[in-house]
């Protein structure tokens, strides 16, 4: 099971990862060089909590936590 959020619909995305070499030119050098683009993914923060839902019933789903502090859910 893929961990979305059953409020927000957050899920992971795939991005990348910029290594960077050398020496920054302020303090003498001639920059930063790029050297390596690694994928990697960013995955949200979710958690399996209990909601309680409009009809009174209780359910666990997955819920990232921005919406919980945000308050769009309300706990069991």
């Amino acid at each position: 099971m893929s961990r979305i959020c059953a409020i927000t619909g957050k899920r992971p995305r795939q991005g990348g990862k910029i290594i960077h070499k050398g020496q920054s030119k302020k303090s003498g050098g001639i920059g930063l060089q790029l050297v390596k683009n690694n994928k990697r993914t960013f995955r949200p923060n979710v958690q399996r909590i209990r909601v309680k839902l409009p009809n009174g019933s209780v359910k666990r789903m997955w819920v990232a936590v921005k919406a919980l502090k945000a308050g769009l859910v309300e706990k069991a």
